[in-house]
């Protein structure tokens, strides 16, 4: 399942989401242009090593991505549930929002893999962290899916609650099972990170807040 976009009304552009989009985009082209190894090197540069830490990575992992299938998937799901959120944020406090999830999922794959010298990029700890918010703040959206069924292709409106509540489960079972294994899991994806900006997405919405409906239409009709 791909998410598409909510069902929610919004009284706001999505600048920051769509920054943020285009921000990847153009680091993830960067990406291609490079050669095998500076690609290698770039990785492990800006990605997050636990073992060798630099602390710029734990910003710039963020907008690094590992493949067409990482990059996209993760655009998908930011643009599903980003922009009802920058909404409802505010476009200065979602940005701060956002950061801080990706930065406090890359806290959490360190703890998890302290020794690991494998590099770890992508928004997902970030997204994760959207995700959580989300949850919290819009249950009872509906989302426009994109759903495989055998060798056919639909979409489906399906309520938020039940695809980030099956989300996270994933996660955790995924998580769960990678203990037992390296300190990356086999499949190459920080289950902990996902966990981590989750839970911290619910945390830092509760602390952060967020604007009613009608005073996101005053600034509408104020500005």
């Amino acid at each position: 399942m791909f998410p598409l976009r909510d069902d929610r009304p919004t009284y706001t552009a999505p600048i920051v989401t769509t920054l943020l989009i285009i921000a990847c985009s153009l680091v993830f082209i960067f990406e291609l242009l490079l050669d095998d190894y500076s690609r290698n090197h770039f990785m492990t540069l800006y990605g997050v090593v636990p073992a060798h830490l630099r602390l710029q990575s734990l910003l710039t992992s963020m907008f690094l991505h590992g493949g067409w299938s990482h990059i996209i998937g993760n655009m998908l799901f930011l643009w599903a549930f980003g922009k009802s959120l920058e909404d409802a944020m505010g476009h200065s406090k979602f940005l701060g929002f956002y950061l801080s999830c990706g930065v406090l999922s890359a806290l959490v794959h360190i703890a998890i893999n302290f020794y690991s010298r494998v590099p770890t990029v992508g928004a997902s700890g970030a997204i994760a962290g959207v995700m959580g918010a989300y949850l919290l703040k819009f249950p009872r959206a509906n989302i426009r899916t994109l759903v495989f069924v055998l060798v056919f292709v639909t979409t489906a409106d399906i309520p938020a609650a039940f695809i980030l509540g099956y989300w996270f489960l994933i996660q955790l079972s995924s998580g769960y099972g990678s203990i037992a294994h390296t300190s990356v899991s086999e499949a190459g994806v920080a289950w902990f990170a996902h966990i981590g900006g989750f839970v911290a997405g619910m945390g830092l919405v509760k602390l952060m807040g967020t604007r009613d409906r009608h005073y996101r239409r005053r600034d509408i009709y104020w500005n």
